[in-house]
């Protein structure tokens, strides 16, 4: 049934976990894989919460379930309390268990990591582009990318049988599931046809050239050179000038 997600953070440190860096919020419908990205400028709860909401109210139907990891930023009051009262069930996955999350965890790679890598963005201008490639991320994957599910897997001994549904992308998932109304159906199906999954790609391309262009000047800054003092620059001039020779 649509409506019961998995949420996770993916982290943007670039390889350096100091400070303060951008994360990128991940919900994933299970049922359907409708997927919405969002960047938040760091792991605080009062950023992700934010975040959620802004997500949740973007999604075509209604949100039923919420499933996190143990992070901080997940298992606080303020969520459980919002999930008490909107009447959304809210669950974790078993510590040190990330599988419990795989559907989500999928999405981190396929979607986030294939769209923005993995350098470290942690300014704010770094925020807004990830946010603007992720508005126009979400059309693209959740209109135009199919794929498959896993319908069942059988071990026999040491060989594993895997099969699949037939691809399908999250938006035909909801047009062909009967609980969701016919009212959302005819509100996707409006906003399909107005999309223009070709400038898409163009527009991501270009936004994701720019980010790039961010990580690199700040690369460059790191490598300049540190100015010598005047007066240390004088003793280093006097020193390497040439000495005369007495006659």
């Amino acid at each position: 049934m649509p409506g019961f997600v998995e949420i996770d953070l993916v982290g943007h440190e670039g390889g350096d976990p100091s400070g303060d860096f951008c994360r990128t919020l991940s919900v994933t419908d299970i049922a359907t894989t409708w997927t919405e990205p969002r960047a938040v400028r760091n792991k605080a709860q009062k950023w992700v919460f934010a975040a959620l909401n802004e997500i949740v109210a973007a999604f075509p139907f209604d949100v039923l379930g919420i499933d996190s990891d143990n992070g901080g930023e997940f298992i606080n009051d303020q969520l459980l309390r919002h999930c008490n009262d909107n009447e959304i069930t809210f669950t974790r996955s078993r510590p040190g268990n990330k599988n419990d999350g795989c559907h989500v965890e999928e999405k981190n790679w396929s979607v986030v990591r294939q769209a923005v890598g993995y350098h470290r963005y942690d300014t704010e201008r770094e925020l807004l582009l990830l946010n603007e490639i992720y508005a126009l991320l979400r059309l693209q994957i959740n209109f135009f990318s199919p794929h498959q599910k896993l319908v069942s897997k059988v071990r026999e001994g040491a060989k594993v049988t895997k099969r699949y549904d037939i691809a399908a992308t999250a938006y035909q998932r909801v047009l062909a599931d009967e609980t969701i109304p016919q009212p959302v159906n005819d509100e996707l199906t409006r906003q399909y046809r107005s999309l223009n999954p070709a400038q898409f790609r163009r527009d991501i391309i270009a936004l994701s050239g720019q980010l790039l262009d961010l990580v690199k000047a700040k690369h460059q800054l790191a490598r300049l050179p540190v100015a010598e003092p005047s007066r240390s620059r004088a003793k280093s001039d006097e020193a390497t000038k040439p000495r005369s020779r007495a006659s």
